[in-house]
């Protein structure tokens, strides 16, 4: 969860101004949490306190409704109305919010359950739904791993996208926000990272969705290489004061 919101911070001020220089700072005044934080938060309070993830989703975010970035209009609209509703979406939210799963679940079938779940409160659609469990399940097999070798994710992959799932991901530069695209793509750079930091260094330069796929990226990242201490506390001082007690919280219950 932690590697997510790093992503997602380090992303944040990219997203929409991308940058080429690998060695560019992960942490400054221009960066900050954005929806992807909040809404893995939301997904984590929602298991911690035993509530339904929609309920959790939609109070998280109305309490912070103008994040970083702001939140897409399909989903804000979701989150607004009286009466929500799933709207078929494929993008790429679904993974990026799902990494608690794979740490607060035990067994894989859980796991694929409860990531689904996640996701189907509005990315209903085929691909919104595999995306989510595609990075769930890739982040509680290599968790749960003796040796925590890349070819997890790839064969991850491979198991959720086909014999080839490396072959046609986005250009770089490219604003591809659909699972399809951006799931195989931070499996990609997870399995080809030398260190956590590389990974996240890796995700952003890779250009287009910058916070959404330095939060995937970090996600699956903190599975296989663990954080540094370093850089868990710079991403906890850009948290408020809620959203860190959620953190906390799932820390102390993960460990």
């Amino acid at each position: 969860m932690l590697g997510a919101i790093i992503g997602d911070i380090a992303g944040s001020c990219y997203e929409f101004n991308n940058i080429s220089d690998y060695n560019f700072p992960l942490f400054s005044d221009n960066n900050d949490f954005t929806d992807d934080s909040i809404c893995t938060v939301a997904v984590a309070d929602a298991i911690l306190r035993h509530r339904d993830y929609q309920s959790s989703m939609r109070e998280w975010c109305r309490k912070y409704p103008h994040p970083m970035g702001a939140y897409g209009s399909y989903f804000f609209n979701w989150v607004m109305r009286p009466d929500p509703h799933p709207y078929n979406s494929f993008g790429n939210g679904s993974a990026m919010r799902v990494s608690p799963v794979a740490w607060l679940f035990d067994n894989e079938d859980n796991v694929k359950a409860e990531g689904e779940r996640s996701a189907a409160i509005t990315h209903n659609h085929p691909e919104g739904i595999k995306g989510a469990v595609a990075i769930a399940v890739a982040i509680f097999r290599m968790r749960t791993a003796a040796v925590k070798s890349p070819a997890i994710f790839e064969e991850v992959a491979k198991e959720f996208y086909g014999d080839a799932p490396f072959s046609n991901l986005p250009q770089r530069g490219v604003f591809d926000v659909t699972c399809q695209g951006c799931v195989p793509l931070a499996l990609f750079i997870a399995s080809n990272a030398t260190d956590f930091e590389d990974a996240i260094r890796r995700a952003v330069v890779y250009g287009g969705d910058t916070d959404t796929v330095g939060a995937i990226v970090g996600s699956l990242s903190e599975a296989r290489f663990g954080i540094p201490a370093w850089m868990v506390d710079k991403a906890k001082a850009y948290l408020p004061e809620d959203l860190l007690d959620v953190v906390n919280r799932f820390e102390a219950r993960k460990a």
